[in-house]
């Protein structure tokens, strides 16, 4: 009891003040708030939270669609199937393959973009934004249509600039990028980078308010403009950064339209297509083995949950707000 009795004196003395029960008014302002955000509570309940509950249900059975009337209580024979299976281990090699190319160059790229189009020494500033931005309003679908016959290698233009550098030859003896495991990666980039004007609007909102006093002083003290890169903008910008970084890396894990469009499920060539979330679909709705499709969602989603969770929690570390104080 001691200790009870202590405590309250404790809290006092360091500044905090007893909580108050909540007034008339604020009771009706929380039922107000509460009305105002039902629908998106009813169709996150509806559309998220009852499908994660039923998939995670799904994963103990052998429920095969072709055959719902046959469904048993299979345990976690699912699961261990999945992580015995060596399709599974392959599409997360080929998915963390191209994570680890894509997404630092895509961060990158990004912004660098949004810098040289912050910059009050280009002209026609509103184009080039629009012409950054306008492929990621294509349908991705069309878009990877586009890619294919841009990178084909014997019309591909691509394959006609590089024959003109001398670097390789044209014509039937052009680069085959979707036949080579290592070039199809690349590949994909070339597609994922031609929509990138999202996050290179984002990050260019965010150059936009960082305070122009702060590159002022700096000048003032002789920094030049990649210590004010450092020392100004990226420490400011670090949270569009973690934004960023978050989005693309959740993005990039549930990788799925362009090698589906490209390869289907064969996985061409040599497996480097086969991803996390094509590797689903197949067993899940081309095979119809929805337990083990249930199974291999989880994991998905428990590779996409670490992740996220080691992203957070080194973000204290690199990740600084104007608010925070030290």
């Amino acid at each position: 009891m001691s200790g009870l009795t202590d405590a309250a004196p404790a809290a006092r003395r360091r500044g905090a003040r007893p909580k108050r029960p909540a007034g008339p008014m604020q009771r009706r302002e929380a039922r107000w708030g509460y009305f105002f955000i039902s629908p998106w509570i009813i169709g996150f309940l509806l559309f998220s939270a009852v499908p994660i509950g039923a998939s995670l249900v799904f994963s103990t059975l052998d429920f095969q669609l072709t055959d719902p009337g046959a469904t048993s209580f299979a345990g976690t024979s699912n699961w261990e199937r999945a992580l015995a299976d060596p399709d599974t281990w392959t599409s997360l090699a080929a998915t963390f393959r191209f994570t680890v190319l894509f997404l630092p160059l895509s961060m990158v790229v990004a912004l660098g973009l949004a810098l040289l189009l912050n910059s009050k020494h280009l002209r026609a500033t509103a184009f080039f934004r629009l012409l950054f931005y306008a492929p990621s309003m294509i349908p991705l679908v069309a878009g990877v249509l586009i890619w294919q016959q841009v990178l084909n290698p014997q019309t591909g233009w691509v394959n006609r600039i590089i024959g003109l550098t001398g670097v390789h030859a044209t014509g039937t003896d052009g680069i085959r990028w979707f036949d080579n495991p290592v070039l199809v990666l690349f590949a994909f980039s070339f597609i994922g980078l031609w929509g990138i004007g999202k996050s290179m609007v984002v990050n260019l909102a965010g150059l936009q308010g960082i305070p122009t006093e702060l590159y002022e002083a700096a000048e003032i003290d002789g920094a030049g403009w990649w210590r004010r890169l450092r020392s100004v903008t990226l420490p400011l910008l670090s949270p569009i950064i973690f934004f960023n970084l978050v989005i693309d890396s959740v993005a990039i894990l549930q990788y799925f339209v362009v090698p589906w469009v490209l390869f289907g499920a064969t996985g061409r060539p040599d497996g480097a297509s086969r991803f996390l979330l094509v590797n689903f679909y197949q067993q899940a709705f081309v095979f119809g083995d929805m337990g083990y499709g249930a199974a291999l969602a989880w994991i998905i989603f428990i590779v996409v949950a670490v992740l996220t969770g080691v992203l957070f929690g080194t973000s204290r570390y690199w990740v600084h707000y104007g608010t925070e104080r030290s």
